[in-house]
């Protein structure tokens, strides 16, 4: 794994080369602990103050199995930022920023966030990439895990497989989302995302990853932050979900549930 120190002025030249050559790259102490720990409090708020949002018609919610019980249970709010300061102040502070800055080489507009509980027990996610061929999807899409939470093989966390980003799509480009057969990432080690407090990963939207389910007794709570280039379509979160919620809208009609919202 590519590690960079972040307590203190990084290498600029070093994220960069790290993040072209493996599509991921780990900065070890960006943040300090007082930045995350209020941004856990403020998760662990959202989840009293903001309980009326839980509901599986909304949009905003994400729910998964338990591994055990089959319980469907409540995983991620996505959108998270606007309900969350903390949260918020993360996503868009000067020192991760100029991080992105230095891996695209020009200014990041953030354009999508969401906050990932993941409590014990809760399964995890096969195999894919994250860019989807919408129209006009940034192709410099990438994201930032910021954890709230120390995040390991125990408890799911995140794991990549370097180079393979240097491949575009290897899903068909029909707009929709699709897993990835194991064979098509054979070649690739895979890389957990082993991840303390304080530390960040970047990792493309065409690098393949995926998830083990969360076997131990801790959560894995973790900011997913995406960002798109600035020369690639500017500010366009907003647009970003109003497409997304649309997206949303017909998969879920399709499997007969015809009364979601958005709040």
């Amino acid at each position: 794994m590519t590690d960079v120190c972040g307590s203190g002025p990084f290498d600029r030249d070093a994220v960069r080369e790290a993040y072209d050559r493996d599509g991921f790259v780990v900065v070890r102490g960006l943040f300090t602990p007082t930045d995350i720990l209020a941004a856990g409090a403020e998760a662990d708020g959202l989840l009293v103050s903001h309980a009326h949002l839980k509901d599986v018609d909304n949009l905003r919610c994400r729910w998964r199995d338990d591994v055990t019980t089959g319980t469907c249970t409540f995983e991620t709010f996505d959108p998270v930022c606007d309900i969350a300061p903390a949260c918020r102040g993360l996503a868009l502070a000067e020192r991760l920023l100029d991080l992105l800055a230095a891996v695209y080489g020009e200014p990041a507009c953030l354009f999508k966030d969401k906050l990932i509980y993941k409590p014990p027990g809760l399964a995890g996610y096969g195999l894919h990439q994250d860019w989807i061929a919408w129209p006009g999807f940034p192709r410099s899409f990438l994201t930032v895990l910021v954890p709230l939470d120390a995040a390991d093989s125990h408890n799911g966390c995140t794991i990549v497989y370097p180079g393979l980003h240097h491949r575009g799509p290897l899903a068909p480009e029909d707009g929709d989302y699709h897993e990835l057969a194991a064979d098509l990432v054979g070649e690739s080690r895979p890389t957990p995302l082993e991840l303390d407090l304080g530390d960040v990963a970047l990792f493309s939207g065409f690098t393949p990853h995926r998830s083990d389910a969360n076997l131990s007794t801790r959560w894995r709570r973790q900011l997913y932050l995406s960002y798109n280039a600035f020369s690639d379509g500017g500010d366009r979160r907003d647009r970003h979900y109003a497409e997304f919620h649309e997206w949303l809208r017909v998969r879920y009609a399709a499997h007969g549930r015809a009364s979601t919202y958005f709040a």
